[in-house]
């Protein structure tokens, strides 16, 4: 798959569609990338200039989390791969336990490194950092919608408090204006930060610039933590340093022919607007989670009214925020979710097996639920559907047929972003 006999860059992601995300933007700078589900086999060689092990730690115990990012590493490191980057959501979902600073303490213990940067600002999704604080289009992240979210809530816009609750390394900053003077000037920053005793800065970034200026000023990191925007840079330097030549056809993917399902288990505003966009003028089901809870046939009943139809349907379950709080409330916050995400996946898996070979999920926990249950174990990153969000293919193991998957995170993509994955796959 390239001419490298060994990989350059390793990522461990957070959830799975912030993976696809980020080997989206690897491949944009013409490294040819695979995701990986999960922590690979030890022994398993994977040919390709980056690999993303798409892990799904982002709401587990902080504890589990690490443990799990340390595997990816380790079998990272036996790739051969010369630096390592932690990804995360643009959002910077987290909560006060984790997991962003304990995973990335302890993957700078297990490198034996002393300071990284986190920088999840994506301007091209709109999501920028300022004097530490992180905007959502225009508005902060307390206001953005993402106070709701039901499993982490964001309510503190400044990303230096954030991550210091979850951390006992010392956090700094790396201001804007500092950003704006060049690479130098932000590496002669991290010397002053390090000698403060600071092991994570939070990195402001206010447009592509910043962050391609952001990658060249970290080339000698081990460890760079952020969300998928924040790669921009970091093939240039590979290149920079003739370890990699540019790969015009690293998008490039065959066409695979079979039926088509949309799969929506995100609550995000975005998310509900694409549903609300489709259910316009196409066919959807709704799954009720208390329905599910009751025993009922829902998915069956999901899977019926696909087979009712010769073109795509949208079975989904995002709803309101007060719609999810209140189903919480009766059930509970992880029955819920897992009674939702465990419907999507019996669904998918069950379409599967009748010929479906396309794919389209919107969530970052649907989606790892829904490639778990189709047994995918690796993926091949296509061309870009929408900012973040890239066409993928599966890697059949064993003989099996590949299947075509768009694996949206919550957040991204615009209102018809449906119609556009399923042309696009």
């Amino acid at each position: 798959m390239t001419q490298a006999a060994q990989a350059l860059l390793g990522c461990i992601a957070d959830d799975f569609t912030g993976a696809t995300d980020l080997a989206n933007m690897l491949v944009r700078g013409g490294m040819r990338t695979v995701q990986t589900i999960g922590v690979p086999e030890a022994g398993t060689r994977i040919e390709a200039d980056a690999i993303v092990v798409a892990l799904k730690s982002r709401t587990i115990a902080a504890g589990d989390a690490v443990r799990q990012s340390l595997d990816a590493l380790e079998w990272l490191r036996a790739q051969g791969c010369r630096q390592f980057f932690f990804k995360y959501c643009s959002t910077f979902d987290s909560t006060d336990e984790g997991n962003i600073g304990p995973v990335a303490d302890a993957l700078l213990d297990a490198l034996k490194d002393d300071f990284t940067i986190a920088c999840p600002a994506f301007p091209e999704n709109g999501r920028t950092i300022f004097r530490g604080n992180l905007f959502v289009g225009d508005v902060l992240l307390n206001e953005s919608g993402m106070e709701n979210h039901p499993l982490t809530p964001m309510t503190d816009p400044n990303l230096v408090r954030v991550l210091q609750r979850q951390t006992k390394s010392k956090v700094g900053l790396i201001r804007y204006d500092t950003i704006a003077k060049g690479a130098d000037a932000i590496r002669a920053r991290i010397d002053e930060l390090k000698r403060d005793g600071v092991r994570l800065a939070i990195a402001d970034a206010v447009s592509d610039a910043d962050l391609y200026t952001l990658g060249e000023a970290c080339r000698d990191l081990a460890l760079i933590t952020g969300g998928s925007g924040i790669a921009l840079g970091l093939p240039q330097n590979f290149r920079a340093a003739n370890l990699l030549a540019h790969a015009e056809h690293a998008a490039d993917l065959p066409k695979i022919e079979g039926k088509s399902v949309v799969l929506a288990g995100s609550a995000s505003k975005a998310t509900n607007a694409q549903v609300a966009h489709w259910r316009e003028s196409k066919p959807s089901f709704r799954i009720d989670p208390m329905s599910l809870s009751r025993g009922e046939p829902v998915v069956q009943n999901a899977v019926e009214f696909a087979r009712k139809h010769d073109e795509p349907v949208l079975i989904y379950a995002t709803s309101s925020p007060d719609e999810v709080k209140a189903v919480q409330k009766e059930l509970g916050v992880e029955k819920a979710g897992h009674l939702v995400e465990g419907a999507l996946a019996s669904i998918a898996r069950t379409l599967r097996d009748e010929g479906y070979a396309r794919f389209v999920v919107a969530g970052g926990e649907t989606s790892g639920a829904v490639v778990q249950a189709l047994d995918v174990r690796s993926l091949r990153i296509g061309p870009q559907i929408d900012p973040g969000v890239p066409a993928t293919q599966s890697i059949g193991a064993n003989g099996d047929a590949a299947l075509a998957l768009a694996l949206k995170s919550g957040n991204f993509g615009t209102t018809d972003f449906f119609e556009k994955a399923l042309k696009a796959l």
